[in-house]
C-alpha cells in the first residue's frame, strides 16, 4: 500500500512524500491507509501516542520508491516517510529553482515540520545522507538518530564533476524498453567493473515513457547543478557538529572506503561503524537483508518504538 502526501519546500516547491506499508492483516483500514501501531495513551492529550518518525532521503537521481522495502519493515514500529527531493521523482523540477545544499536541507526540514515527524530518525543514502547530516547539525532539536549510507565527507573535486557530465552524455537515451534500461545500467555501462542487476533495477525505476522511448524522470542538467554544490567541498566540520547517535554504513564494494568511513565515525561525537558484505553503493538494493541487519537494531536502540 502506498499513499502520497504533498508538502511545500523552499521557494514554494511542491514535494511528494510517500508512505509505504504492507496491507494490514485481518481487514482494511479506511481510505486504504495504514499506519504504524500506536502505543499507550499520551498523558498530555489522552489519545494514543504517535510513533516516532523516520524520514528516508534518497540519493542523487533516486526517488522515494527506492526505499519502499525499508519503509515497509520500518512501518511496523515507526511512522516512516520517503521524500522525493526537489528535481526527483514526482516532486517539482523548476528550471529556475535552487539545486544547492541549502535548498535540499530546507526542504527536508520543512517536510519534517509539516508532517509532524520530530523527534525522528533521518536515514539518507549518498546525497540524501549529506542532506541528513547537514540538517542534523543545523537542527539537533529535530533529529534523534541518523543513518549515513555510503556517502563520503571528503571533497571529490572538479575532475569528478567532469566525469559525471561525460557519463550522462554516454547514456543511450531514449531506451527502447525497460529491459534495455536494466541491461545497460546493470551490465553494459562502462563504469561498471562487474554486472550488478540491482543497479539496472534501480535505474529502471527512475525512467518514464515518452513518445520515442524511455527517458529519465529527472533532468541530468539539474543533477549536475545539485552535485556541483557539494563535490568541491569537504563536509567534516558539519559532521563533527552532529550530536545524535549516528550509524555510518558502507558497502564493501561501495564508494565510501573503509578508512574514510572509520574516520567519519571518529569525527562524529557519537558515531558507530557498520559494513555490509557483497554490497556496492546501492546497499539497500544490493543486500536488503544485510542492510536491515545493521540498521534495524541501531534504530531500535536509539529511537525505541512507543509502548
Amino acid at each position: 500500500m502506498v499513499r502520497r502526501i504533498d508538502v511545500t519546500g523552499r521557494e514554494g516547491i511542491r514535494l511528494a512524500a510517500w508512505e509505504f506499508a504492507d496491507p494490514p492483516k485481518g481487514g482494511h483500514e479506511p481510505d486504504g491507509e495504514h499506519r504504524a501501531e500506536h502505543g499507550p495513551a499520551d498523558p498530555a492529550s489522552g489519545g494514543p501516542r504517535k510513533p516516532h518518525g523516520v524520514l528516508l532521503l534518497h540519493g542523487l537521481m533516486g526517488r522515494a520508491a527506492h526505499w519502499a522495502d525499508t519503509a515497509r519493515w520500518l512501518s511496523s514500529r515507526y511512522h516512516a516517510i520517503g521524500l522525493d527531493q526537489r528535481g526527483h521523482g514526482r516532486s517539482d523540477k523548476p528550471e529556475d529553482a535552487g539545486y544547492d545544499r541549502e535548498s535540499y536541507v530546507a526542504d527536508a526540514e520543512a517536510a519534517i515540520e509539516q508532517l509532524d515527524l520530530a523527534p525522528l530518525a533521518l536515514v539518507g543514502h549518498s546525497m540524501g545522507a549529506l542532506t541528513a547530516w547537514q540538517l542534523a547539525a543545523k537542527r539537533p532539536d529535530l533529529v534523534q538518530s541518523l543513518v549515513i549510507c555510503d556517502m563520503r565527507a571528503s571533497a571529490l573535486g572538479e575532475q569528478s564533476q567532469r566525469e559525471w557530465a561525460a557519463w550522462y552524455e554516454s547514456w543511450p537515451v531514449p531506451f527502447a524498453t525497460l529491459a534495455d534500461v536494466r541491461k545497460w545500467f546493470g551490465e553494459d555501462d562502462p563504469r561498471l567493473e562487474r554486472p550488478r542487476p540491482s543497479r539496472g533495477k534501480f535505474f529502471a525505476e527512475v525512467m518514464t515513457e515518452a513518445a520515442d522511448g524511455w527517458r529519465p524522470v529527472f533532468s541530468t542538467e539539474h543533477m549536475l547543478r545539485a552535485r556541483e554544490t557539494w563535490v568541491h567541498d569537504a563536509h567534516w566540520d558539519e559532521l563533527a557538529q552532529v550530536q545524535c547517535p549516528t550509524l555510518v554504513v558502507r558497502g564493501i564494494d561501495g564508494e565510501l572506503g573503509r578508512a574514510e568511513a572509520q574516520e567519519m565515525v571518529r569525527v562524529l561525537p557519537r558515531g558507530i561503524y557498520a559494513e555490509v558484505p557483497d554490497a556496492g553503493h546501492l546497499i539497500h538494493y544490493d543486500q536488503p537483508e544485510g542492510w536491515r541487519r545493521v540498521v534495524e537494531p541501531f534504530l531500535q536502540a536509539t529511537l525505541p518504538p512507543v509502548g
